[in-house]
């Protein structure tokens, strides 16, 4: 019987051995294909990076190189800078670079970009390159030259040595391991490299893009936790002492907005505030209640934020949007002068629909917003009818307003604002009220209405 029994189970335990054997090889094999492509994309991703900066190296100098009066060769040399400190950012993000500190190094890249797309968009044989950013562009060349030859060294290493990207990765991943890889010191240095850039030889053009917060730019001085319960306690509207629990929390100590957050226990729901450190300035507040019905009109919710917006010193600004979501209007407002429109100087309003209560303020562009925006409203150069005379003869003209925006270089420009339809769409055209020129078109959402004069 044991002999029938072993006959029956020896060929089914050897089936099973030698399908273990398969699976476990077949695992291994996709294992490993998986690491190989992992590995020339790794290998990819650096030689092209490798590559694209010393293009930009190469690009700089000639730029630098032609006449400063041959404005036409200077943006074409700038459109090459911009396009390779791209793709060497999208190369630098395809590495395993994660863990490394190479912070510093893409930093610098994306200031190289800006600073490039920034010089190269405007009109040059207006408003050529400045001596500053001359300077800026001769210290990028020579830092480009230093970085180049530091990868030229680390792809001499990992050619020669046939050093792999995948070691990278388990050297960094590994704990209590010292980091002594080839690869990973290169890097090191490079960053280092960048990172030592002076920071005052970047000119205006290669500032970041997002508004940088920053308590620098604001009035008054430091407030007291106590100071700014008070102030939050008066802009509800209530008195302090009858039995109202309000909680101050100091946020963002080391960095560039120190600021303060306030709860304020309202019931149902608690009031959420946040307050500037620095001046004691309402960057937003919410009351995150439910509004479970839609009572008033259209009219009544802009005249209750208006009103609103009034009665806590908020002077002089103009509707322009309206959307409505879950029973609350949101209305836009922003700066006007003059019966000029200041968008770099704007607040959002939420209204509930039930009582026409306000529940939400976000105030951050009104703080933040560049206080010479005002400034730029005047008489503009070229008249309405003469710009729109470069719009898009499908476009149909639905509103129009003179209006103050801010440009790619973060300069605030007097602008012809149209709205309109076309392709299906809405759209805000602003055309500049000194050249003509097309400044900046703004897709209008579906959702929002523009609030006609």
């Amino acid at each position: 019987m044991y002999a029938r029994i072993s006959a029956i189970l020896f060929p089914v335990t050897a089936i099973l051995f030698l399908g273990a054997i398969f699976w476990g090889y077949q695992e291994h094999q996709d294992k490993n294909s998986v690491l190989i492509k992992a590995e020339n994309q790794y290998q990819r991703a650096f030689h092209d990076l490798t590559h694209h900066m010393n293009r930009l190296h190469d690009e700089l100098g000639q730029t630098l190189a032609v006449s400063s009066d041959s404005q036409g060769m200077h943006r074409k040399g700038l459109a090459n800078v911009w396009r390779l400190t791209s793709q060497a950012q999208n190369e630098v993000n395809q590495l395993p670079l994660a863990l490394l500190p190479f912070n510093k190094a893409e930093q610098f890249l994306s200031r190289a970009s800006n600073f490039a797309y920034r010089a190269s968009i405007r009109d040059l044989a207006k408003q050529p390159l400045s001596p500053e950013e001359m300077k800026t562009m001769k210290s990028l060349y020579a830092t480009s030259d230093t970085v180049t030859k530091q990868l030229g060294q680390i792809q001499d290493a990992v050619i020669n040595n046939r050093l792999r990207w995948m070691d990278v990765e388990v050297a960094m991943a590994t704990e209590n391991t010292p980091h002594d890889n080839t690869i990973i010191d290169g890097f090191r240095t490079v960053d280092k490299q960048l990172g030592s850039y002076p920071e005052n030889e970047w000119s205006p053009s290669a500032m970041s893009t997002d508004r940088k917060l920053s308590a620098d730019g604001l009035t008054g001085r430091d407030m007291t936790p106590q100071e700014i319960k008070a102030r939050a306690l008066a802009f509800l509207g209530r008195r302090e002492g009858a039995g109202t629990g309000v909680k101050v929390t100091e946020s963002g100590k080391k960095t560039d907005l120190p600021a303060y957050s306030v709860t304020v226990n309202g019931g149902s729901s608690n009031v959420q505030m946040d307050y500037t450190r620095k001046g004691g300035h309402l960057l937003w507040y919410m009351n995150p209640r439910s509004v479970a019905s839609a009572n008033i009109n259209f009219d009544t919710a802009r005249n209750k934020a208006s009103q609103f917006l009034v009665r806590h010193d908020y002077k002089e600004m103009t509707p322009v949007t309206y959307d409505q979501y879950d029973h609350v209007a949101v209305f836009t407002f922003t700066g006007s002068k003059d019966g000029v429109r200041i968008y770099p100087d704007k607040v959002t309003v939420r209204v509930a629909l039930d009582n026409g209560e306000v529940v939400g303020l976000q105030a951050q562009d009104h703080v933040f917003g560049p206080k010479s925006a005002a400034s730029a409203a005047g008489r503009p150069q070229m008249k309405k009818e003469q710009v729109q005379k470069g719009l898009n003869p499908d476009f149909k003209v639905q509103d129009y307003a003179l209006a103050v925006i801010e440009n790619d270089m973060r300069q605030p420009v007097l602008c012809h604002e149209f709205v309109g339809r076309i392709n299906g769409h809405r759209y805000r055209i602003y055309m500049n009220a000194s050249t003509g020129i097309e400044e900046m078109v703004e897709d209008i959402p579906e959702s929002a209405s523009p609030i006609y004069r």
